[in-house]
């Protein structure tokens, strides 16, 4: 009779598990972001009104005036997320929330994606907010903008900064 002996190796030391953030937290931080936005907004639109308010100007001019402000909000939304998403991860509102956006592989987030992220988010409130709803079920709580731009909402203090040291290059080994 022959025994036959099965070494089995012991597990790996491998990182922990990442935290995924859900929809509340996520919620928490965009609508600190969107006062944020819309503060500055408001200062920006109430100086130009006062401004308007002194010198004469054209009614028409005031309607052309009021459309690029209009597009130049547009922009300047789109700009705040789509920057702080592809530079480190982390808007002020989910810095106050200690969030970060990665992308799944868990590279830096080109900034393509983070404009395809921003694109999935509106794609995914305009409709009663049910691309948001995955987060509820999906065990990495993705939604239809992390679907999208292949990206995950973790807890920002377990997972390491994505951006690259001052200067943008790698630190040099050490000697």
């Amino acid at each position: 009779m022959t025994v036959v002996t099965v070494v089995v190796d012991a597990p790996t030391a491998s990182a922990p598990p990442r935290r995924y953030i859900g929809l509340v937290t996520r919620a928490l931080a965009f609508g600190i972001d969107a006062a944020l936005i819309n503060a500055i907004a408001l200062i920006v639109a109430a100086l130009v009104g006062l401004t308007f308010s002194v010198i004469k100007i054209p009614h028409e001019v005031k309607v052309v005036a009021a459309a690029v402000g209009g597009a130049v909000y547009l922009l300047w939304t789109v700009g705040y997320f789509t920057t702080f998403w592809a530079t480190t991860g982390q808007t002020p509102g989910n810095r106050l929330m200690r969030i970060r956006v990665v992308p799944a592989s868990g590279t830096r987030l080109p900034p393509r994606r983070a404009l395809v992220r921003f694109l999935g988010l509106t794609l995914a409130i305009i409709p009663l907010f049910a691309g948001l709803l995955p987060i509820l079920v999906d065990d990495r709580r993705r939604g239809l903008q992390d679907f999208l731009a292949r990206t995950v909402v973790v807890d920002a203090e377990e997972d390491e900064p994505a951006t690259l040291p001052r200067g943008g290059r790698p630190a040099p080994p050490p000697a």
